[in-house]
């Protein structure tokens, strides 16, 4: 009896058939024979129109029950698992052109899905790779310049102070980038706060510029306003979130902007936001690295970054800090002939 139950557990499609026709042909004898017992003397006519009847009625109920129970309940099941529906009591489509479109969509997920896993962990090798070689560059010429001194370099009036100034150096770059991987890090966990206030943006912006002035002068650059964009606007944002955009595009105008050129800061009513862009004339971007500023660490001008230091991460921070507060930043540049980088904030009425 075991055997027997197993066998129409887990019926294979030959059982199956197997079954169903020895159903079939009990039930045609069956009702043949009940015919001739019970009603010998019906007409021909009309046992010709009962008899099919009854057997077609009889072999609907045997295939439908056949079907149901050991291939749609199986088909049921396998569609449960891969649309993930834990709910015992959903019905799974009748049709089974309905049914095939949604595993198709449910496949289709799955490869975007897995298509998307393996851009995540490429993305991770990468971002690993270039956080330990931004770290081990300063940490690397600290260690040259200490080791140099420690070494007798100390007692050498040529090169003690020069040698700490340069290991100072970098180790204000490397607080930077660690500041800056903060930052990242708080914002990929979600956990970047917003103080939302009203404030003037020009006068922010007047701030961020006299703050930046002394580094401009460094290279003979000029922080000035476009035509019309002395006239404040009130915005509704994080003032010091908003400060550090500023000075991160200010500062990146000055560090690859030409020199003895100017940087150029411009603010345009859009209704109901403004847009505040940062303008250079410097050595621009070329076209196949636009997509690629708001990386994190893609440098464009690797040899030039390394001169003007940085951590590489200034405009993904940049990025997410306008994102945060659910506003758009947009970029524009031609090699050669400077960049423009702008952003969006709510105005406050």
């Amino acid at each position: 009896m075991r055997i027997s139950f197993m066998m129409l557990k887990n019926p294979t499609p030959r059982r199956i058939a197997f079954y169903a026709a020895a159903f079939i042909t009990l039930i045609v004898f069956f009702t043949i024979s009940l015919f001739e017992w019970c009603v010998p003397h019906m007409s021909a006519v009309l046992r010709l129109v009962l008899l099919p009847l009854l057997i077609g009625m009889a072999t609907f109920a045997l295939v439908y029950y056949f079907t149901e129970r050991f291939i749609y309940n199986r088909i049921k099941l396998i569609y449960k698992k891969i649309t993930n529906d834990k709910s015992l009591d959903a019905e799974m489509p009748h049709h089974l052109d309905e049914v095939e479109r949604k595993v198709d969509e449910w496949t289709a997920d799955k490869d975007r899905e897995i298509k998307t896993l393996h851009e995540l962990e490429e993305y991770r090798r990468n971002y690993l790779g270039n956080v330990s070689h931004e770290l081990k560059t300063p940490i690397f010429n600290i260690q040259g310049f200490l080791h140099t001194l420690l070494d007798g370099g100390i007692h050498d009036a040529n090169v003690n102070v020069s040698y700490l100034q340069k290991a100072a150096k970098n180790a204000e770059r490397l607080q930077t980038i660690v500041e800056d991987l903060q930052a990242i890090s708080k914002s990929d966990a979600g956990e970047m706060h917003l103080d939302l206030q009203t404030f003037d943006i020009q006068k922010l912006t007047q701030e961020v510029l006299d703050d930046m002035e002394l580094k401009a002068k460094g290279r003979g650059i000029k922080l000035v306003f476009k035509e019309g964009a002395n006239n404040g606007w009130m915005v509704r944002a994080d003032r010091e979130a908003v400060r550090q955009v500023l000075t991160n595009l200010v500062n990146n105008s000055i560090k690859y902007g030409k020199e003895n050129g100017q940087t150029k800061i411009g603010f345009y009513d859009m209704d109901k936001i403004v847009l505040v862009e940062v303008s250079d004339n410097g050595i621009g971007i070329a076209r196949h690295h636009l997509k690629h500023v708001f990386d994190r660490f893609y440098r464009v001008d690797k040899s030039r970054s390394r001169e003007v230091g940085g951590s590489g991460l200034g405009l993904s921070i940049v990025k997410h800090i306008i994102e945060a507060h659910k506003q758009s930043v947009h970029w524009r540049s031609t090699e050669g002939a400077g960049s423009t980088f702008g952003f969006t904030l709510e105005k406050s009425f």
